[in-house]
């Protein structure tokens, strides 16, 4: 924290973006970023040397999601786990992987003969997620499909992400601490903060401490999810408190 402050301009702060900069919700269509945070995003993004959103979501998803993340100065959104990159208002991205739509025209089957009826399907074009959130008994729903959904995603090239009453079945080969340690050696980072509430950030902790730069890496804090909190250097309470931490440094920003 002391390195970002003393030198904001050589600063990248990373951020996940559901249940970090938005509220988890039992319908993921219906998520919304905090309503405080594009604001306070803007006034980090006019200090720091880059703000960007590290996300299992399309970035078109991510974006409507977060209305006002486009005035973010210098934001950039790596979505899909860094598959996709949104920046000055452009998209790039390689084609989609010709597995996950495979493995989505088999899962409705799938979840019928496991009789797995009230879960929900989220084709997110790179990847397909499996939400138990609304389940009847969300854990013991999420116990029963981690196996048949691993087999299913190996049949097809694929890998299996499980996350918070989630599992989502994406391509290999890139996940978000690769896609952060690309974006700090590209950037030429001098610190860098990175802020997570969920399985798939462990590897951004990991990035942030394997980058060799003064880092510090922040947890969203809920109790669905405990990995995160043992291995963070702070805890803070969900997306409330990610954006007041955000705006304390905006603050110190302001005063130096």
């Amino acid at each position: 924290m002391e390195a970002i402050l003393k030198d904001p301009s050589g600063a990248v702060i990373g951020l996940d973006f559901d249940g970090t900069l938005s509220p988890i919700v039992p319908d993921p269509a219906s998520a919304k970023i905090h309503p405080a945070a594009p604001d306070v995003l803007a006034e980090l993004g006019a200090h720091v040397g880059a703000v960007v959103i590290v996300t299992g979501r399309p970035v078109a998803t991510a974006l409507e999601l977060g209305p006002g993340l486009t005035g973010v100065p210098g934001l950039v959104v790596l979505g899909h786990y860094g598959f996709e990159r949104w920046e000055d208002g452009r998209v790039s991205a390689p084609p989609p992987p010709p597995g996950v739509p495979r493995a989505a025209a088999e899962l409705p089957l799938l979840l019928d003969s496991l009789g797995l009826h009230d879960v929900s399907i989220e084709d997110k074009g790179r990847a397909v997620a499996v939400h138990t959130r609304r389940a009847p008994d969300p854990e013991g729903a999420f116990a029963a499909l981690r196996e048949p959904l691993a087999a299913l995603a190996a049949k097809h090239g694929l890998v299996i992400e499980p996350g918070r009453m989630v599992l989502e079945l994406r391509p290999p080969g890139m996940d978000k601490g690769h896609a952060l340690g690309l974006f700090l050696a590209e950037r030429d980072a001098r610190s860098v903060m990175f802020v997570g509430d969920d399985l798939g950030d462990l590897a951004a902790f990991d990035a942030v401490r394997a980058s060799g730069l003064p880092g510090v890496t922040v947890c969203s804090g809920s109790a669905e999810v405990t990995a995160l909190a043992e291995r963070a250097d702070i805890v803070v309470d969900g997306p409330d408190g990610v954006v007041a931490l955000l705006r304390e440094l905006t603050t110190a920003f302001s005063r130096s």
